[in-house]
Parts: C-alpha cells; structure tokens; sequence
C-alpha cells in the first residue's frame, strides 16, 4: 500500500526538503532586496548631504549638543525679542503660580492665620544685602562719572524721531526707523549729538520715606522726590543717604491676607538735607561736571567704566531677588515697593479703560537698568553700517560699545552677540552667501 502511495506522488520526505529549501532561497532573496533599498537609500541621503556639507561646521555635533561648552560659550546669539506696544508684558512670573499663592494666602485669612513674612517682605532688612546695596550705589558714581569723560572721546549719535541710538564717528545707514515722516525719508535716522540721557536710559522712581506706609495717589504724587530706580533701590536695601531719608523697622509688620492688621503707625518723614552730592546720584548736567580725560588715561577709564557696569548689573540682580520692584505692564514706569503707587500717568496701550493707571506686575533687571541694545561697528573708521548687511552685525549694550570703542577688553559673555567670529562680506559677495 505504501508503494502505491509512493508511485502515486512525491512522498513527505521530498516535500518537506523541497519546502525547506524554497524557504531558505526565499528569505536569501528578501534579505538581498531590503539590503538593496537600504543602500539605495543611503546613497540618495548622502548624495543630498554633500550639496549642503560646506555648512557642516555651523552645526554642532550630536555628541556635543547637550555638552555644558556648547551652551556657555555659542558662536552666535540672539536678541530678546522686541515686545509689541499694542500688547500687556508678559508675567515674569507664570500665572498659574501667582493664582496658586493668591489662593493660598485667600485660605489663611480665611482662617484667621496671619500671612507668614520675611525679611524685606515684612518690613525689616536683610543684613546680608546692605554691602551689596553700597557696593552697587558706588559702582553707579562710577559708572556715571566714566560715561560722562568717555562721551568727550567716543562720539554717539541718537535719532531725532524715534529711539535708535549709535557709537561711531557718523551714523549708520541701516534703514529701520519707524518714526514721523519715516516713509518719506525712505526709514532713514536723522542723526543728531547723543547726550548721557540716550546711554543710561532715565528710569525713575519716587522716593518714599515709609514705602510700606501710605499710598501714592495722583494728587499727591508733587509732594514725593523722583530718583533714579537703582538709587532708590539700594535706600531700601540699607543704603543711609542724608538726602533721601528712609524709615528702618525694628518690628515686622502683620499682614492677613491683603489687609494691614499692623505697620507700626504712620511716622512722619523728616526734612531731607539736600546739598550738592545729590548730583552724584543722577545724570544731570554730567557732561558738564566732568571734564575730558587724558588721553593715556582712556583705556583706563574704559575698562574700569566697564566693570562698573557689570557690578551695577550683578548687584541689582541680586537685590531684586529679595526686594519687591514692581513695573508697569504697558510703558516703562517703575515704582520700587511692595505695590505700585496710584498717580495716573498712563498713556500706552488702552490706558483709557484703566482711567490712566498703571498696571503693576513684578519688574526684571532689564526694566531697572535696560540695557539699549545697539549695533556694534568693528572699525569706527570704516565705511557706515549699510541694510544689506544688517544680518552679518552684531549688537551689545551700549555701555560696553562705547568701553570697547574707547579700548577696553571684550567680555566673553558678549562676544556671541557681538558675533566677532563672523566676516562681514562686501556687497557683491553678500548675494552668493547662502
């Protein structure tokens, strides 16, 4: 019977090799088609690769893209971006968690439980900030009294229609400005003589003897001294000035909720003695106060000038991370306190719904001490700034344009923005950069 069987077709042991065996070639088979795509594939990436492989050196390696060196020291970096005025600042501070504390502080008075403060917050000093507050108070003498001699050397130049401000020996031709009759002058800057004022932008405060006493209202607001921010801030922080009195706190203040329950009374403040170091503190008149330096001595005062102003810059920093400074989220009024002061000076975006109020949000560095970003100009003797090859400049803060004019030495933190490590090309070479 099995004979039969086996002349009747291939026995088992046939089909299972001859399936064996088709199975084998047809996987050989696969194999060699996907092998093939794949180096079709990677043939056709690298074809494309090598079209853009001049640009290879602008890319960071993978391995070195979450390296700490990559991120200390970039080739290039840009500007913070340029707020539109028909809009509200945003919260430095996420919304979330200001709704999270005012919720908090919502639930304890609720309760009765007094709202837990700290040092400055309710009323007293931080000891370990007092140095630092004298240390930035004189560091901004300094920088006043440097700015004043480097401006008889290092000419600037500020746009008489809007706020464009440039160091060089003539202004630039970089059509960007968005003032009065703009269109008609094909956005071109009428440049005129710069002063103190276009370097170190005026950011006022009032003064206040008792900041955690009685409001500032709009009626009021003649009787209150108006002093730059910085100077204020430091008063506040333990700075004694004979001119501008301030009240010190030997008990903290209570507070349940948003409500006063004790602020130690209110005290009267007390006559200031002005005299003639209040111009010390502020830039008027400073051109005329100090006169040109040497010229051996430029250098000098350019860097000294420049450290002045990075210790100014490291010291409000630091104070503003204890002590409240609060700014308005629409135009650059700052009020250094635990709230903003009630004068109705507003007059940015939709100011007519809010009757001219401010509208107070917690302050950053660059509202304090703005920095006023300009373009920065390699030779100061060479050829004007042109448009065509605005995307080759690169900016700093004015401050350290015009040390660096005068001779100091770049600060490595300022060299990515400045962008020294790209060659400006000339016109006709500017068309073949991709």
């Amino acid at each position: 019977m099995e004979h039969v069987l086996s002349l009747g077709g291939p026995s088992p042991t046939i089909l299972g090799s001859f399936s064996t065996r088709w199975k084998q070639a047809n996987d050989s088979i696969s194999s060699l088609f996907f092998d093939r795509c794949h180096q079709g594939t990677q043939e056709r990436h690298w074809s494309q690769a090598s079209k853009f492989s001049i640009f290879a050196c602008q890319t960071p390696a993978h391995n070195r893209r979450y390296s700490k060196k990559w991120f200390t020291h970039p080739q290039n970096t840009d500007l913070p971006p340029v707020l539109p005025k028909n809009k509200k600042k945003p919260y430095p501070i996420p919304l979330k968690q200001i709704l999270q504390t005012s919720r908090a502080d919502k639930k304890l008075a609720e309760m009765g439980i007094e709202k837990p403060l700290e040092p400055p917050k309710n009323g007293l000093l931080v000891p370990e900030l007092i140095p630092v507050a004298y240390d930035v108070l004189d560091a901004w003498k300094i920088l006043i009294k440097g700015l004043s001699q480097l401006l008889h050397v290092v000419p600037v130049h500020a746009c008489s229609e809007c706020s464009e401000v440039h160091v060089g020996q003539t202004g630039h031709h970089i059509q960007n400005c968005h003032g009065p009759n703009s269109a008609d002058r094909r956005s071109f800057h009428l440049w005129v003589k710069g002063s103190i004022d276009d370097v170190l932008l005026p950011i006022e405060s009032y003064h206040q003897y008792d900041p955690f006493g009685t409001r500032i209202k709009h009626d009021t607001r003649f009787d209150y001294d108006r002093i730059p921010a910085i100077v204020e801030l430091c008063i506040q922080a333990g700075v004694e000035l004979p001119q501008y009195p301030s009240r010190r706190r030997t008990q903290p203040i209570r507070m349940l909720g948003k409500k006063m329950i004790d602020r130690g009374g209110i005290v009267a403040a007390p006559k200031p003695q002005h005299s003639g170091d209040v111009l010390e503190f502020d830039t008027q008149r400073a051109l005329e106060r100090f006169p040109p330096p040497v010229d051996s001595d430029v250098v000098e005062i350019a860097q000294s000038t420049l450290n002045a102003y990075e210790k100014v810059r490291w010291g409000v920093t630091k104070l503003m991370r204890k002590y409240t400074v609060k700014a308005c989220g629409y135009c650059p009024e700052v009020h250094v306190g635990p709230w903003g002061h009630n004068a109705k000076l507003c007059g940015e975006f939709k100011h007519q719904w809010r009757d001219g109020k401010h509208g107070w949000q917690d302050a950053i560095v660059d509202e304090v001490f703005p920095p006023n970003y300009v373009w920065h100009v390699r030779d100061p003797n060479g050829p004007p700034l042109k448009s065509s090859l605005k995307r080759f400049y690169g900016k700093a803060p004015i401050v350290v344009e015009i040390c660096v004019q005068a001779g100091a030495t770049v600060p490595n933190k300022y060299r990515p923005m400045m962008r020294l490590d790209i060659v400006v090309p000339d016109n006709e070479e500017a068309r073949l950069v991709a």
